[in-house]
């Protein structure tokens, strides 16, 4: 149960945070922050279709300027400030200038949070925050033969000023509208305090399951209260129910005591086939290691390696897992920066994304290593599967740096990687040029044919644009018809003859309809501000606009 509703909280918190990014990256939403002109209907439907169409129906989304202040919320307008001032997961998200999801509680109700900062040329402006509450996952408990009853620990009980629920027992604030009255005044009579000291309860006909919920600084603030009927629950193991919260916790002991303990231990067989068992039943591959070999693994490790039935058989073929690790940024090589990946993981265990390539399939695994005997260097060592996570994660990205018309890249991955390759060109000496372009008389497609008619014109020239660009060049769509090409190791003149080939081709392609485009060149001067490169390049291409349009400008 308590995976469940773990894993459940994972996802909505996904969901919200990918709500706000696609919110944040609205071009209009900074413009309208700054010019202090919030259009309070527009996001008031945006919440309220969000609510109406996802998977979640409360949902609440305020937005707040560079000092924390909102200026729009879909809740209580004349409140709504949610103790902005003290709420630590809104100051780190804009201390860090970094999107985080959180657990924390406000002036109405204890909610999950997805907080993302709005950034306009490089400046941070705001904040846009969207929350939920816990109704919808103890819905889908409920569906599942789960009963749920969310509070908020006392201590925090004074920082509600409008309790939405309006539900308490004792000093405990209740956070789930549906909570049921029987379960709350069963907790009632027996005491909150309880229960939530304990994970796992056995009860009156009750299996009772308590997860903690941690704000930002990761102190526990709620618990998540779970009963189900042991009726309910067929064919339970009872004593593999209450040993497999803490396996995970004590399997390096397990493997060393199954393994490498005394002589004792050994002689002792079924003990010895109890802990195996126990280890076996993990969803994570555990292994036992030196630096040179694998010197046992549990069952889960075939499940993975499912062309070997034995590890005999698979020793016969590899050395170690470490060879089927795949390259990709972010993840650990079989070799860092001179060392094995054991020791690599020993030194830096925050650092513990493995990917994995074997038959085709690739796996995602963050991976936790410990000394299990110091004489002889043998190590446990936990692969625990995040390719469904990973997977999500990068579909996210994916969304968050893709124009959604054109299909190439936004205006937030032109403000990163400007920022990368600046940084490169300063430390490697190589020439970095910029180029800003746009369609000529844009205006006048959209008005004489329509819309639909203007979007298939950027799809088209986009793609005929794309054609003609290095795998190293970073196209963009930056504004409505308006582009950004980084050129790297490309100087000025020769950025003027690419954009100059662009321009022909695009003049001579006519197909949809015919078009010309005005382009502004210009070369990163090393160590200068990027605004003042970025706007240098646009007044080139404004100088191009003024000198009748069609034209390339170097600046």
């Amino acid at each position: 149960m308590r995976e469940q509703v773990e894993k459940m909280i994972v996802y909505k918190q996904k969901g919200t945070l990918a709500m706000a990014f696609a919110i944040a990256n609205d071009k209009s939403l900074a413009d309208t922050i700054l010019s202090n002109n919030m259009q309070n209907d527009y996001y008031d439907d945006i919440i309220s279709k969000f609510s109406a169409n996802g998977l979640y129906k409360r949902s609440w989304m305020q937005i707040l300027d560079k000092d924390l202040n909102p200026i729009y919320s879909s809740f209580n307008r004349q409140n709504s400030v949610e103790l902005n001032s003290v709420r630590e997961d809104l100051m780190e998200s804009s201390a860090l200038e970094k999107p985080i999801m959180s657990i924390s509680v406000g002036n109405y109700n204890l909610c999950m949070r997805a907080i993302t900062p709005i950034i306009k040329n490089h400046k941070f402006i705001g904040l846009i925050e969207v929350s939920s509450g816990f109704d919808s996952i103890s819905s889908q408990m409920k569906d599942i033969g789960i009963d749920s009853v969310v509070v908020l620990s006392k201590e925090y009980k004074n920082a509600l000023k409008i309790p939405f629920t309006k539900m308490f027992i004792e000093d405990y604030y209740i956070a789930n509208i549906d909570a049921p009255i029987t379960l709350m005044g069963y907790l009632r009579r027996n005491g909150v305090h309880n229960y939530i000291h304990t994970s796992q309860k056995f009860e009156n006909g009750y299996i009772i399951s308590t997860f903690p919920l941690k704000n930002i600084q990761n102190r526990v603030i709620g618990h998540y209260i779970m009963f189900k009927k042991q009726e309910d629950v067929l064919n339970i193991n009872l004593d593999f129910f209450m040993y497999k919260w803490f396996s995970i916790a004590i399997v390096a002991f397990m493997i060393m005591a199954s393994i490498f303990g005394n002589f004792a231990f050994y002689r002792n067989k079924r003990q010895k086939m109890y802990y195996k068992n126990i280890i076996d039943s993990s969803s994570n591959i555990v292994m036992v290691v030196d630096k040179e070999r694998i010197i046992d693994v549990n069952k889960t490790f075939f499940k993975y390696f499912n062309e070997f039935d034995t590890l005999e058989e698979f020793k016969a073929e590899y050395q170690s897992i470490s060879d089927f690790f795949a390259q990709e940024d972010g993840c650990i090589d079989e070799d860092m920066d001179g060392v094995s990946w054991l020791e690599y993981l020993m030194k830096n265990p925050r650092n513990n994304l493995v990917k994995i390539l074997y038959n085709e399939k690739e796996y995602y695994f963050t991976a936790s290593i410990s000394l299990i005997a110091e004489d002889n260097a043998h190590y446990s060592v936990i692969f625990t599967d995040v390719t469904e996570e990973k997977i999500y994660q990068k579909e996210l990205e994916h969304t968050n740096i893709t124009d959604p018309l054109t299909k190439i890249r936004n205006r937030y991955y032109y403000n990163e990687q400007i920022k990368k390759e600046s940084a490169s060109s300063n430390r490697y000496f190589y020439p970095l040029s910029l180029v800003i372009f746009d369609m000529d008389h844009f205006k006048k497609i959209n008005d004489n044919y329509g819309h639909d008619v203007g979007d298939k014109v950027l799809i088209e020239y986009t793609k005929l644009i794309t054609t003609y660009l290095r795998d190293s060049d970073i196209f963009c769509r930056i504004g409505g018809e308006e582009f950004a090409l980084i050129l790297p190791h490309v100087n000025k003149s020769d950025a003027y003859k690419i954009a100059d080939k662009i321009r022909m081709k695009v003049q001579e392609y006519k197909k949809i309809l015919p078009i010309t485009m005005s382009f502004g060149v210009t070369e990163y001067v090393k160590g200068e501000d990027l605004e003042v490169t970025f706007k240098r390049a646009d007044k080139a291409l404004y100088e191009a606009k003024n000198a009748g349009r069609n034209k390339v400008v170097v600046r």
